[in-house]
């Protein structure tokens, strides 16, 4: 994919990190020496670890050059790297005592392998902590991948279904990290549906073009690009029924995960 765009991204920021905020209260650590934000982006999360654990080395971790960028600026004192989520790795002897990912691993593929490898990167008794959305079945990306398919679109794009493939079920999550040989003292699972009170389906298409439109559109011309995402907002107008103050509700299921190793 072509580079992401973190003023895009942060148009909607405190949506954006009220997640990261929620998982991290439910993290169990009074204290950490190394934590580590996978696909950190902007730095909006990476504050918020900062924050909670003021003595700790904080690195951010991104695949994107422009958000690192956004991110250094916005927390010069954390530590930053360019690298890929699927084959990270910590430096020798600097296991982290949180590996946290808010938002990012949704990208990455082979989860049956990704999180049993990124919990067992973990220092005894730390923890992983995870969100991602959980969001391929709503209105939203239902009308991504039905756009996609129309014809004058479907020979640019290509196979929309495969654009973005889906999360693991709940259960496959916690058998990963509780399996006896995982060595998980405590794993911890749940799901959030937000609902976000959007100005106007145009907002709703905005929000989307930081991140789940991205795939879809960044390949076409600006002539087809403008018309996939015309008709992509007149299906959003129609399928987000205006509420009684003039907004549109969007719903926003989110998976999160805590597991702690043991000590």
């Amino acid at each position: 994919m072509l580079d992401w765009n973190p003023a895009l991204y942060l148009r909607f920021a405190a949506e954006r990190t009220r997640p990261a905020a929620e998982l991290l209260a439910r993290v169990p650590l009074a204290q950490a020496r190394h934590v580590v934000d996978l696909g950190c982006g902007p730095g909006n999360s990476t504050e918020l670890l900062a924050q909670r654990f003021p003595e700790a080395c904080i690195t951010g971790i991104d695949n994107s050059q422009a958000m690192l960028a956004a991110a250094r600026q916005r927390l010069p004192q954390a530590g930053f790297a360019l690298a890929d989520i699927a084959t990270w790795t910590p430096n020798s002897g600097d296991a982290p005592d949180l590996i946290y990912a808010n938002a990012a691993l949704q990208w990455v593929g082979a989860h049956e392998t990704l999180l049993p490898r990124l919990f067992a990167l973990l220092a005894p008794g730390g923890v992983l902590a995870v969100q991602m959305p959980d969001n391929l079945d709503e209105p939203t990306h239902r009308l991504m991948r039905e756009v996609a398919g129309l014809p004058r679109f479907a020979c640019h794009i290509g196979d929309a279904a495969r654009v973005r493939t889906g999360i693991l079920p709940v259960g496959s999550y916690y058998d990963l990290l509780a399996a006896p040989e995982a060595g998980a003292a405590s794993v911890d699972i749940w799901h959030t549906v937000y609902q976000h009170p959007m100005d106007s389906a145009g907002a709703i298409v905005q929000w989307l073009q930081g991140t789940g439109l991205k795939p879809f559109v960044e390949g076409l011309e600006p002539a087809l690009r403008d018309g996939f995402l015309a008709e992509y907002k007149r299906r959003v107008d129609a399928a987000y029924g205006m509420r009684a103050d003039g907004r549109r509700l969007l719903a926003f299921p989110r998976l999160f995960i805590v597991a702690q190793r043991q000590s």
